[in-house]
């Protein structure tokens, strides 16, 4: 008999996505062939689901956690087909879940609905500005529907990112089609860059800040911390003064020169030692 062999090769752990630009999950390949952009059936919610292929597979696994869930197979005619009709039901549910809303009068606005690939679910994402009691909305849509009805309140930005659209950049929005996951995002970083704080500019399309504030943030902060500080009085070859403001970008500083109040732009060359006064 030959001995068992007592080391096996790892796992190759692929990254799949459930939605455009979605968070991307890990998930044993099962030895499958899989590339980026396949079409595979996975696990989820204790149901059948179909994912797509966002980062192909490497050899790996999870230290320190449990192992990764399975992709069960590549899909097939009859899943791609299954998923054709369920997006005629997520319409028609669609349809039917708006017109119970606006006959209970209920307090809320429906975003999508998603149902699972053996349509053993629907999830219905809906915004609301507090909660609201949908239990007999729930009910209703199961006994009309006869599937397992889930409702799940999202935010302002988790709309955005489902629906999509077009910034005023002119591009497709970057929640809709690469940002994976939102960053906290604040009015110091528009201060930071000098942006003007103007809500109509700094609003995305979700009514939020938006999130291309943070992209370039860190190499403002980054830039910054070589220039003197705004009010700091400074030395420099092109006269000593006050430093009014900075163009972190140019990497200058304007100084109103002490002698005459003239504003010069002094490079980082130009400035000496800040004077102590």
């Amino acid at each position: 008999m030959t001995a068992p062999s007592h080391s096996e090769s790892p796992p190759h752990v692929v990254g799949i996505q459930f939605k455009p630009a979605g968070v991307i999950h890990e998930y044993d390949s099962s030895g499958l062939a899989l590339d980026r952009g396949d079409r595979v059936v996975v696990e989820s919610q204790r149901a059948l689901a179909l994912a797509t292929v966002a980062r192909a597979a490497t050899p790996g696994t999870r230290p320190g956690s449990e192992p990764a869930p399975k992709v069960l197979r590549k899909a097939n005619a009859r899943d791609l087909d299954r998923d054709e009709q369920n997006h005629l039901r997520e319409r028609e549910a669609h349809r039917l879940c708006l017109t119970r809303i606006r006959e209970r009068r209920l307090a809320m606005k429906l975003v999508q609905v998603d149902y699972l690939l053996d349509a053993s679910k629907a999830v219905f994402y809906f915004c609301a500005e507090g909660r609201v009691d949908f239990r007999e909305l729930v009910r209703d849509l199961a006994q009309k529907l006869h599937t397992r009805i889930e409702m799940k309140q999202i935010g302002a930005r988790d709309e955005t990112k489902m629906l999509g659209g077009v910034g005023p950049c002119g591009r497709e929005l970057c929640c809709s089609t690469w940002l994976r996951e939102f960053q906290p995002v604040s009015v110091r970083m528009a201060k930071e860059q000098g942006l003007a704080l103007n809500p109509s500019k700094l609003s995305g399309m979700c009514g939020r800040l938006k999130c291309c504030l943070r992209y370039e943030y860190d190499t403002y902060l980054q830039l910054r911390r070589d220039l003197p500080k705004v009010g700091a009085q400074v030395t420099s070859l092109k006269g000593d003064g006050v430093v009014l403001r900075h163009n972190v970008l140019k990497q200058t500083a304007i100084v109103r020169r002490a002698e005459d109040g003239v504003e010069v732009e002094a490079t980082l060359e130009d400035l000496l030692e800040p004077r102590v006064d």
